[in-house]
């Protein structure tokens, strides 16, 4: 009893603070906010990560705090906002009905995820626990009917398995854990990327393609790198590929660790290095390979890094140049560069991460920033203070950069999927419905329960083409862009040259397409690199087995007497054409003499037996 009292009373908490005004100070309590007649929830990485900080408990723990601003990730976040505008100002969806919003920032991590999706679920309680009898708190608050993430499958999976608890639809844009295919144990968890189950088959067919068989892979130690690693094992074993190395790693990994991994990469004669992992994770080790300058070696990106402005530097560049990565088709929202421009503290009152990125973006402290309070009593560098006059047109930011809208295009997608599920209830014809005996939800009175269901059902085509379902079984199809990291030759820059695509759902099955005539390796060579465990045998020579060493590994046996090869990479030898004419002539010669001894001997006995009886004379 006192534990249900006190679990009321705590998320009647949560609930005031969920609709608290305007936080002056940038922190975990930070979010875009607008009210509405329905409401979606929204999580984004708008940092890369938290700060490390040992908490002894002596005096009350404080909530960690975010570091390292993710442009692409607040560009993530404007394309959601920008889609429930777009909805709330057509009159084809939805009319007379307003959505609102409520988004977060996880900081890429599973903690502050839960945080924030634990404001979500207590508005969807609050009746059944009747705090109404404590306070009138509930009057004209919209639950959170969906939720729009979150990015990385680890935070993913932990926000799926509180929400789905509540059965609050949950529709992520760049989760891609073949683990969140599970229906039974995700039930309203739903996506729109592709699995990674088919991006595994899409590297190894790559490798596959260059007739590389010595790899490294190396995957982060979570839910989105373990699960894909374990497929692309699979794969290399089937197509007779062989790993050399294989380790798992995480943006919090010690530098020591991070040392002792590049003095392993290093001493692999391996060249080519698969990696499935994020960004952030991937970071330490890129940062150590540039540091050794180690620019022998072929890295293959999964689509989590493979344009991540992280990596993708340009003082990088000698050492990841060359990169071929796997990117997301991009997808076209009108009107959506516009809008990124449009971006300003004064313009954005119902989204305050903008007063971060504008004075991260312009390197300056807007009037009344916590920052600038800061820097004033030395605790940070000292920066100037922002005139609001700044133009976002005239900096270099991964934020504008619309060229290639993939992520964002996702979310852009899951919106209006969650649109489309609303206006089907709301024009829903009585006695046709998906509810007990044909009925009908109440879109005025709508929940989250009733929305899942309409999800479930849903089945529409996006704007590039692509059939967008969410019942049990179904996945995206799997089609990717495979780009070259180039360096531009005007400034430097990291350069994502198209070279390729992989389908796996076209009509005559899995295609691979490359044209290798746009790949530049690292160090702009243009002839395949070669990573092999062992040179190719010469004619004359087979294959031998090398004992401890993997089938990729052999020593080159020159053939026995009588024997050939003549081509490279024989497995066995074959008997000379004049060693076989001979054997022929000695096999002949053998049964010839063979034959004459059996009729001789046969003449014998015959003779021996006639004379047995024959008359004496």
């Amino acid at each position: 009893m006192r534990f249900h009292l006190a679990l009321r009373f705590y998320l009647h908490y949560l609930v005031l603070l969920g609709f608290s005004g305007v936080i002056s100070i940038y922190g975990p309590h930070q979010r875009a906010q607008k009210t509405g007649d329905i409401l979606l929830g929204g999580l984004f990485p708008i940092h890369f990560g938290v700060a490390s900080k040992a908490q002894d408990l002596a005096a009350r723990p404080e909530s960690t705090e975010c570091v390292r601003y993710n442009f692409r990730g607040f560009r993530w976040l404007q394309s959601m906002i920008f889609a429930i505008e777009e909805i709330n100002n057509s009159s084809a969806f939805l009319p007379n009905i307003t959505l609102g919003y409520r988004i977060f920032d996880t900081c890429n991590t599973v903690s502050k995820a839960l945080e924030a999706s634990l404001s979500f679920v207590a508005q969807n309680k609050i009746d059944s626990l009747n705090l109404d009898e404590f306070c009138n708190c509930t009057g004209n608050i919209p639950s959170t009917i969906a939720v729009v993430g979150a990015s990385g499958s680890a935070v993913s999976t932990a926000v799926a398995d509180l929400l789905g608890l509540f059965y609050i639809p949950q529709i992520s844009y760049a989760s891609s854990s073949r683990l969140l295919s599970n229906k039974n144990q995700y039930k309203s968890f739903m996506r729109t990327i592709p699995t990674d189950e088919y991006q595994a088959i899409a590297i190894a067919a790559i490798i596959d393609h260059f007739q590389w068989n010595w790899v490294i892979a190396i995957a982060s130690d979570d839910e989105y790198g373990r699960p894909g690693i374990e497929k692309f094992e699979n794969e290399m074993f089937h197509r007779d590929i062989c790993i050399d190395l294989n380790v798992l790693i995480s943006q919090y990994i010690d530098e020591a660790e991070i040392r002792r991994l590049a003095d392993r990469i290093e001493n692999s004669t391996a060249r080519v290095i698969a990696v499935f992992a994020s960004g952030p994770d991937i970071e330490p080790l890129v940062k150590e390979m540039v540091r050794r300058n180690v620019t022998d070696r072929i890295w293959l990106a999964s689509e989590a890094w493979a344009s991540s402005s992280l990596v993708a530097k340009p003082e990088y560049l000698d050492v990841m140049g060359g990169t071929i990565g796997f990117a997301l088709r991009a997808g076209h929202i009108p009107g959506f560069k516009e809008f990124l421009q449009q971006v300003h503290p004064k313009k954005s009152s119902h989204n305050e991460f903008v007063r971060e990125f504008w004075e991260e973006t312009f390197n300056c402290y807007l009037e009344d920033s916590p920052r600038n309070e800061d820097s004033e009593n030395g605790s940070t560098s000292f920066r100037p203070l922002c005139t609001g006059e700044e133009d976002i047109a005239s900096v270099e930011t991964p934020y504008l950069d619309y060229t290639h809208l993939r992520i964002s295009y996702n979310v852009y997608v899951a919106v209006y999927a969650i649109a489309q599920a609303l206006q089907d209830i709301l024009t829903c014809t009585p006695g046709k419905g998906l509810f007990a005996n044909g009925s009908c939800a109440d879109i005025r009175k709508v929940e989250a329960w009733q929305v899942l269901k309409q999800l479930r059902h849903l089945n529409f085509i996006n704007s590039i083409g692509e059939r967008v379902r969410f019942d049990n079984g179904s996945e995206l199809s799997a089609n990717y862009t495979i780009i070259n990291w180039h360096r531009s030759p005007e400034d430097g820059s990291v350069v994502f040259k198209e070279v390729g695509y992989y389908s796996m759902h076209n009509k005559n099955g899995a295609k691979l397409s490359i044209d290798k005539t746009k790949i530049l390796w690292n160090g702009r060579l243009t002839e395949v690199p070669f990573s092999n465990c062992s040179e190719e045998c010469e004619p004359g020579t087979r294959k031998g087995i090398i004992d401890g060493k993997p089938t990729c590994c052999f020593e080159c046996t020159e053939c026995s007497d009588g024997e050939y090869s003549d081509h490279k990479g024989v497995q066995s030898c074959s008997w000379s054409t004049t060693f076989k004419q001979s054997l022929s002539l000695v096999l002949i010669k053998q049964v010839t003499l063979t034959a004459l001894l059996l009729h001789f001997c046969g003449i014998l006995l015959y003779n021996s037996n006639s004379s047995s009886v024959m008359p004496r004379l």
